[in-house]
Order: structure tokens, then sequence, then C-alpha cells
């Protein structure tokens, strides 16, 4: 009964616990020689031979580039930052007539709230 008891058992343990997540976790295509499903079968009863079995022959080897899936998005997430020169301001003298005028309007604003009386 050494198997599971001791340092041994918790390394198969974790080893398990690890090897299991993985499984589950890797896309439907992607493991070697058996079905996924057949993996998590392997895995779950025979956790120690089935563990050691999915990391040498069933886990996918990943040489190539992270790809997204088909649900994925490939651009990146605001793409309006990436290209600062459709957004920015060339025209200065715009610029400061617009900031002119919303600090004329904050300040309005606030005469009301205060409950003063404008007379422009």
């Amino acid at each position: 009964m050494w198997y599971f008891g001791g340092v041994f058992g918790l390394a198969t343990l974790a080893l398990w616990i690890f090897c299991l997540v993985d499984v589950i976790t890797t896309p439907d295509g992607a493991p070697r020689n058996l079905p996924k499903f057949g993996w998590l079968v392997l895995v779950l009863i025979l956790p120690l031979i089935g563990s050691l079995l999915w990391l040498i022959a069933g886990r996918p080897q990943s040489t190539t580039a992270y790809r997204p899936t088909a649900y994925e998005r490939s651009a990146p997430r605001f793409p309006e930052y990436d290209r600062p020169g459709r957004f920015a301001a060339t025209d200065t003298a715009a610029d400061e007539e617009f900031l002119r005028r919303c600090r004329e309007r904050a300040e309005q604003q606030r005469r009301q709230a205060r409950g003063e009386t404008t007379e422009s």
C-alpha cells in the first residue's frame, strides 16, 4: 500500500490532477494517438500510468505559434488606439476654441446651479 501513502502518494495525486486538467483543457483535435475522451478515461482509471502516458504519448506538441480559434479576436480590443494619426488633432486653433466653449458652458452651469442669473 506504499503507492498511495507518503510523498510518493502526494506526487502521484499532484501529477494526476495536473494531467486531468491538462486533458480537459486541451482542444478536441489536439491530442496524439487517442481521441480526447480516450485519454480522459485512461487518466481517470489509471492515475499514475495514464498520467505518464498522457505526458509521453498524448499531450500535443505545440511547436507553432499561438493562433486564435474561430471565436477569438485577432484584432486588438481597441483598434482606434493603434492608429493615432487617424484621430490626432492637427488644428490646434479649433481645439482651443472647443476647450474655451467647454469652459464657458461649465461656468454657466455652475452659476445656474448656485442660483445666479446670467445675462448673456
